[in-house]
């Protein structure tokens, strides 16, 4: 299906995601956060133990590390080629993001669960990228291992 066609809460086919898991190399995370007991300091663990070079995007000026990786303040701060955004913000702010991820030169944009925005995902696409809403990528990482096991006792 063309990616103009991709219903961004719903529809992607594994080939795409696993395609989009498999090219990237470098993840800006804008909303990280070095506080352990949220879903987006897990997702950037698991994710760096997985092998990508991870950026953490975080304005607070006291959050200077997480997990040892320098924290930026902004996309635009950002020293080296970024090749997914991935925001962990609300989605009020994904348009802004989204053209901040396009002036970087950002290939993906992936938005957290929860995070989506129509008009964004045009943007982005328009603007080259291919986008991914409503999904996280630590699950969908380990997606293609998981092996239900229906007949276990509850």
């Amino acid at each position: 299906m063309p990616e103009a066609d991709i219903n961004h809460r719903y529809e992607y086919s594994q080939e795409y995601l696993s395609g989009i898991l498999r090219s990237v190399k470098t993840i800006a995370m804008v909303g990280a956060s070095n506080d352990q007991t949220k879903f987006s300091y897990g997702v950037l663990r698991v994710l760096h133990e997985t092998g990508y070079d991870m950026i953490p995007v975080n304005p607070n000026p006291r959050v200077t590390e997480i997990r040892g990786i320098p924290v930026y303040r902004s996309l635009a701060g950002i020293d080296r080629p970024v090749d997914m955004v991935e925001v962990f913000r609300p989605k009020e702010e994904l348009y802004g993001i989204t053209e901040q991820a396009i002036a970087i030169g950002a290939k993906v944009l992936w938005a957290q669960i929860g995070v989506y925005d129509d008009r964004a995902a045009q943007l982005a696409e328009d603007a080259g990228l291919k986008v991914v809403m409503d999904r996280c990528p630590k699950i969908e990482l380990f997606r293609p291992f998981w092996k239900p096991r229906l007949d276990l006792a509850i």
